[in-house]
């Protein structure tokens, strides 16, 4: 079975460890960031099929890295899901409007619903 290739970007090295595994059980294969910085030059190198993106990060917040992916011809039209902590309206406002396909809050989602929307984009 082809698996598909996910970028994920998670400062929280626990939450991404267990994400990543829980992935890779669901036949994604994960490159793991635990930083912004080298997710716009990574998703270029390895052309993921989705990259799921966390907003507060060290050096390069996720509303960065989103704007920059979208910015780039190269990366524009890879999916970005963002998962995050944050919850206000006005940041779920203004990741979709950067671009971003669907948002999840941490506090209100199983990983499986994030793993079924993966599979469901990628299908």
């Amino acid at each position: 079975m082809i698996k598909h290739k996910i970028l994920l970007a998670e400062d929280d090295l626990f939450l991404g460890k267990l994400s990543q595994k829980k992935f890779e059980m669901s036949d994604f294969s994960v490159l793991f960031l635990k930083d912004g910085v080298d997710v716009l030059s990574t998703a270029k190198k390895e052309k993921p099929e989705v990259i799921v993106l966390d907003l507060i990060m060290p050096n390069k917040d996720g509303f960065q890295v989103l704007a920059e992916l979208k910015a780039d011809e190269e990366t524009k039209k890879i999916p970005v899901v963002v998962v995050s902590a944050l919850g206000s309206e006005e940041d779920i406002n203004k990741v979709l409007a950067l671009g971003a396909k669907k948002y999840f809050i941490k506090s209100n989602v199983q990983l499986s619903e994030i793993i079924k929307y993966l599979q469901a984009l990628v299908a």
